[in-house]
């Protein structure tokens, strides 16, 4: 039988290590009003949470797109101006960078992750200055959403309250490691919250260590992981893959013949499960600038060389 007392006292111990590491993030960005038809300051709020000890922040892109200026702020009260290093509006993601010493937040494996393990959401919910905490579990994995002006693809999905101001900020799991950052961009989500897994993070950050700089390499496909119950519900040929939700029309793979409904199963000989694998592969594919796919369409299976889009984002 579980001791209330001590679940309470270790929620509160994992907490106290890493709630200093959370950040709240205010952000300026300049309009242009049609009433005065003049420009005025639109302020925003979001989270973010420290990864390295040198100052190095990680958030949403949404949280900072097109804003002026970028002002950090600490539980304690300080505060201090963040530079925009790199932004990746495909994954939703931003590293900031403040000048000074900083204790990071670890960082654990999200494809470790497993349904109903207990998840804190820590953040700056509704513009409160100071780091909320909300618990919840793990509802699902692999969420591919729809949200304004944006796919976003192998989301962690969670009952943890993850509101507006949120955004940036992590969830954590009970050994104190952040495994996604919460994304409150989904405007009909309504008891339910969704997170950007950690390890595309650690994507991000290799992408920048490789290269010099964010770089974006994908096909023109938004896909969903499958399984039995799904292949079953809606009559798949197979019940292990990917399947694509959506092609965007004159990319590499509708050029290469890839339509909604076909069903990836490999990727450069290797097996595709979930969307983080085929994006794993294909990212690991950017020297060669091309992905063989495997692909079931009506019981039939063919082979394809996709060439890649190769971006920078801004």
């Amino acid at each position: 039988m579980v001791d209330i007392r001590v679940f309470s006292d270790s929620i509160a111990n994992i907490v106290e290590r890493v709630i200093d590491s959370v950040v709240t993030i205010s952000t300026a960005r300049i309009t242009f009003d049609l009433f005065s038809f003049g420009f005025r300051e639109l302020r925003g709020i979001g989270s973010g949470f420290v990864i390295t000890r040198d100052g190095y922040i990680i958030t949403n892109y949404h949280v900072v797109k097109d804003a002026r200026t970028v002002d950090i702020y600490f539980r304690d009260g300080l505060s201090m101006r963040g530079d925009v290093v790199a932004t990746d509006p495909y994954r939703d993601l931003a590293l900031l960078k403040i000048d000074m010493n900083t204790k990071p937040v670890s960082l654990g494996d999200s494809d470790s992750i497993r349904i109903g393990e207990i998840v804190l959401a820590i953040g700056s919910p509704f513009g409160l200055m100071g780091p909320t905490v909300t618990m919840g579990v793990v509802s699902a994995v692999g969420r591919t959403i729809i949200g304004e002006n944006i796919i976003l693809e192998d989301l962690i999905q969670t009952d943890a309250a993850i509101n507006p101001g949120n955004s940036g900020g992590p969830l954590i799991n009970t050994e104190g490691k952040a495994i996604a950052v919460a994304t409150a961009i989904i405007p009909y989500a309504q008891g339910i919250g969704f997170a950007i897994p950690i390890n595309s993070v650690k994507r991000f950050i290799d992408m920048l260590n490789k290269y010099g700089r964010p770089v974006i390499a994908r096909i023109g496909v938004y896909v969903a992981s499958i399984n039995r119950n799904l292949a079953r519900m809606y009559g798949l040929s197979i019940d292990r893959g990917v399947i694509v939700i959506r092609v965007e029309p004159g990319s590499p793979a509708y050029d290469s013949g890839i339509r909604e409904g076909d069903i990836i199963v490999k990727a450069n000989d290797r097996e595709i499960v979930k969307p983080s694998d085929l994006r794993r592969v294909i990212e690991e594919s950017i020297d060669n600038k091309y992905v063989v796919l495997e692909i079931v369409r009506d019981r039939r299976r063919y082979v394809v060389e996709v060439p890649l889009i190769i971006e920078t984002p801004y």
